[in-house]
């Protein structure tokens, strides 16, 4: 899913433009198989790229990036585009008798198919209202109001796009500092992250993330290194409702950095083959958690 996460980061971009010579080699070799899509028995998708789009009866099933903080391997097909978005999504936080309530108003995920098993994503973080409650500092309360950051990923399906019980997928990710008003940390950030997807027996779906990130430590001096778990389960729960839980975690190797984890839980409805509608909770269950973080969402397929 696209959400805010424990860090944010990206490998540089010299790295990514190694990868897609490699992406683009393993989609040739695909197009030498016979590759079932989910909803057609067409051969080989591999030849299909940004200027000679997949057709639209050969589309896999809509699969998306939220509203869990589990990231799917499926890729957008190729020369289709995708966008998720959260309506708006509230978080509320205290650490250290410091409160905090933000508001972040319509952030994007744009996702652009450019082989049949990689995609380009840009994510920015919309409009961000932040007001600060610290009973240590004068004045007590501040408001901040602005921008956010700016993300671009690369996803490449390593197995599993077309078919198959499980999906793999190789995500890196960079973070430019776009912030106005302190909305940020002012640093380009990095790391990658490796989402699987399994079908479990009974029509349920299981997801499962690891991943890392190289940021800047809170002081605003020297690097530090993050480690997110997550897993999910999904499942039908009525006609086009589904339902899913999640347990999110992330690791600091900063100095006297807390851990953070998360119970989330959320449903989506899907409008159409191309439209779907979401919303959830994501609740913190260590002291270094944000408290809530309630959301509602849409994604569309192009």
């Amino acid at each position: 899913m696209f959400r805010a996460r424990a860090f944010s980061g990206r490998l540089p971009l010299s790295a990514m433009l190694f990868l897609l010579p490699l992406a683009e080699s393993r989609a040739q070799s695909a197009a030498q198989e016979v590759v079932a899509p989910n909803r057609s028995g067409a051969p080989g998708k591999g030849g299909y790229t940004l200027f000679q789009p997949t057709p639209r009866e050969f589309l896999r099933e809509l699969s998306t990036d939220r509203p869990d903080k589990t990231e799917s391997p499926y890729t957008v097909d190729a020369g289709h585009f995708q966008l998720e978005m959260d309506f708006a999504n509230f978080t509320a936080a205290e650490i250290g008798g410091e409160r905090t309530r933000t508001w972040n108003v319509a952030p994007i995920n744009l996702k652009v198919g450019l082989l049949n098993q990689v995609d380009l994503q840009f994510i920015f973080d919309g409009y961000l209202q932040v007001r600060t409650n610290d009973r240590k500092a004068r004045p007590e309360t501040t408001r901040r109001s602005g921008v956010g950051d700016f993300t671009t990923r690369l996803k490449i399906n390593l197995w599993g796009d077309d078919g198959g019980t499980t999906a793999f997928a190789l995500l890196p990710f960079v973070k430019f500092p776009t912030n106005t008003n302190g909305l940020g940390n002012d640093a380009v950030e990095g790391g990658a992250l490796f989402p699987l997807a399994l079908k479990m027996p009974g029509e349920w779906g299981l997801g499962a993330e690891a991943g890392f990130g190289v940021l800047r430590n809170a002081g605003g001096t020297g690097r530090h290194g993050e480690f997110i778990q997550s897993i999910t389960v999904g499942h039908a729960l009525a006609g086009k409702l589904s339902g899913y839980a999640e347990f999110f975690s992330s690791l600091s190797t900063e100095r006297n950095a807390g851990w953070i984890a998360t119970i989330d839980a959320g449903v989506t409805y899907r409008v159409t083959e191309n439209i779907q509608l979401d919303a959830g909770c994501n609740f913190g269950v260590t002291a270094a958690a944000d408290t809530v973080n309630p959301f509602v969402g849409l994604s569309i397929r192009l």
